[in-house]
């Protein structure tokens, strides 16, 4: 297991926050909008890309009528 230094935030979260300029309030309000644009992408292009590509509209249940 890799060992970590003592006060040092890791992972990739870590990474971003320590890269956005500013102090707390600016890299939170920074953060903030990074997050509205990542769900905008995703809720704009990527899911209406993805969606005939799952399986999730395929009906598992025939429609019979009997008469």
């Amino acid at each position: 297991m890799r060992e970590r230094k003592k006060g040092r935030q890791h992972g990739m979260y870590g990474w971003i926050w320590r890269h956005l300029p500013g102090n707390t309030l600016v890299r939170a309000l920074i953060s903030l909008v990074l997050v509205l644009a990542v769900v905008y992408v995703l809720f704009q292009y990527v899911f209406p890309w993805a969606e005939p590509l799952l399986p999730f509209s395929d009906g598992t249940l025939d429609e019979r009528r009997e008469g």
